[in-house]
């Protein structure tokens, strides 16, 4: 697969939900502005509002790449440090459909010893 094929919007699930975030969040990814082979986007969540989502932006950036079939993303809520990273490899059978990785959450708010969260994306129409 190529970076390019992964362009569009995705539904991500997370099993279980990040402390202080919602389960599900919509991330939608196109071509890189400055690095045509890589990702650009944003991972966008309804926030309550909850202890621990305070260093998380309803909205944050994306960006990355696909690398020998895996999704590297690292998420940026201030556009300036990385909040959060996303690793994931394409399911077989899925038709580059649907990836399945874990999500870590380096926010300030973070616990230093934050586990990773399971995450599920799947392509939306």
């Amino acid at each position: 697969m190529k970076a390019e094929q992964l362009h569009g919007r995705w539904a991500a699930r997370f099993t279980p939900a990040p402390p202080g975030l919602p389960a599900q969040a919509t991330l939608v990814l196109r071509r890189h502005a400055e690095f045509s082979e890589s990702l650009a986007g944003t991972v966008s969540r309804a926030l309550g509002g909850g202890a621990g989502a305070s260093s998380h932006a309803a909205q944050a950036a994306l960006a990355g790449d696909l690398d020998e079939g895996m999704l590297l993303l690292d998420e940026s809520s201030d556009q300036v440090s990385i909040t959060g990273t996303w690793n994931g490899e394409m399911q077989p059978g899925s038709c580059g459909r649907v990836y399945q990785g874990h999500w870590k959450d380096t926010s300030a708010s973070a616990a230093p010893d934050a586990p990773d969260v399971a995450f599920t994306l799947t392509r939306l129409p």
